[in-house]
């Protein structure tokens, strides 16, 4: 038999961690004993517990290290991390430890250091002089960094029930048509107007994040999410060419891939009309001067020009054209999302399967995220991919959009 003792401290009891820990042992084949329990007597204690696992082989106790420990489980024995230099540029040691996106500390030289820059399935890199770490991407690893190897010396700290209501607590992230939205809706806007107070306060400032997709376009929810933009609640959008071009279709033409929006039906050559935003927008040169010199006046990207809003516009492999702001490189589009996570507190994923997916990649589990669309499947990929801070609304893009703004005191235009 091998067996080690791992210590689990923090609310443990109240959000379940201790039971999910106990489960997981079970669940792999381990067995437990528990050789030293300190319960909180308030709400406000914390509790510690040492748990000493036992397994039949080293094998199969080192498979229920590594899944306990996302748990927030540390072994007992104080070790500091092992690290390992990248053999090339690109290459990560063959035993890199792949993180979470939950908070995450190193032990280096006796002391425990904070993970800078929290990713999921990312590397942790080492400086040691002064000592410091953060995630890094494989492909941006250089040969010879020092890489955190193994899992010795790595401590996880999971989200814990809160303590009181909260709509982004962690039992709460389930998926369902059915599932009432208006009380999120609501908590949505409240968290919108307190940050955008915050930013009047706070340096840096904090952040809105909204991904979206064409559909917003398309089923009505343009000139919503344009005033939540105008009205400074929005300060950073991902998308893709698609919204955009459409976007500008409709300030060009009327209609969004053909569909005049005002009159609901097609138009003759219609499905032309995105081809001609792009080809004018790319004469013009960027979609910044397009709304400059007054050729787009209404909608999103004219919204976001206005008011300095951060965007990042990724392309994919079927796009048309594309517009002149839209980054190709895929990795060079991934590493502009990335930059621009930092005071993030409140993440909007609307419309967009692809953009849903890859932005909660890269959020820390710490930040608040909605994720809307009409397919149930889309925040259910967006929860098994690991994000389980997410809450999911099966809803059409323009419904949501609508309902958050009218909370915040749009008032619609229904002539």
């Amino acid at each position: 038999m091998a067996s080690e003792t791992v210590i689990l401290e923090g609310h443990i009891i109240d959000s379940l961690i201790l039971a999910k820990v106990l489960d997981t042992i079970v669940m792999l084949g381990g067995t437990f004993d528990l050789t030293d329990v300190e319960i909180g007597r308030t709400r406000a204690d914390i509790s510690r517990v040492a748990i000493q696992i036992h397994a039949e082989s080293a094998g199969l106790l080192d498979a229920i290290l590594a899944a306990i420990q996302p748990h927030g489980a540390i072994v007992s024995r104080a070790q500091d991390c092992r690290l390992e230099p990248a053999p090339a540029d690109g290459i990560l040691p063959d035993q890199f430890y792949a993180t979470t996106h939950l908070p995450t500390q190193i032990r280096l030289n006796g002391t425990w250091i904070d993970v800078d820059h929290i990713e999921m399935d990312l590397a942790i890199r080492v400086n040691l002089n002064p000592p410091s770490a953060q995630t890094v991407p494989m492909a941006e690893v250089k040969a010879g960094d020092l890489i955190v190897v193994g899992r010795e010396g790595v401590r996880v700290f999971p989200l814990e029930r809160p303590k009181e209501h909260d709509i982004f607590g962690f039992m709460e992230a389930q998926v369902s048509p059915e599932r009432p939205f208006h009380h999120v809706i609501a908590d949505v806007a409240t968290r919108m107007e307190r940050i955008r107070t915050k930013r009047e306060h706070h340096h840096p400032p904090p952040k809105v994040l909204l991904a979206g997709g064409p559909a917003i376009v398309h089923a009505g929810g343009r000139d919503a999410l344009a005033w939540l933009i105008d009205m400074g609640y929005i300060h950073v959008l991902f998308c893709g060419n698609a919204l955009a071009a459409h976007d500008m279709e409709a300030s060009l033409f009327g209609t969004s891939l053909g569909y005049n929006l005002g009159a609901g039906r097609t138009v003759p050559h219609g499905h032309e009309h995105h081809l001609r935003t792009i080809n004018k927008i790319r004469a013009i040169g960027s979609i910044r001067k397009a709304v400059e010199i007054g050729v787009i006046q209404t909608g999103i990207m004219a919204a976001c020009i206005r008011r300095g809003v951060h965007m990042v516009i990724g392309g994919t492999i079927r796009d048309d054209g594309p517009l002149p702001d839209v980054i190709t490189d895929a990795l060079a589009a991934q590493a502009a999302m990335r930059a621009a996570i930092p005071q993030v507190e409140l993440a909007l994923l609307v419309a967009s399967t692809l953009h849903a997916v890859a932005t909660g990649n890269l959020l820390p589990a710490t930040v608040p995220t909605v994720c809307v669309d009409i397919n149930p499947a889309v925040p259910t990929k967006l929860t098994d991919r690991g994000s389980f801070q997410a809450v999911g609304l099966v809803m059409d893009a323009a419904s949501f959009l609508r309902e958050l703004a009218r909370r915040l005191g749009w008032k619609e235009d229904v002539a």
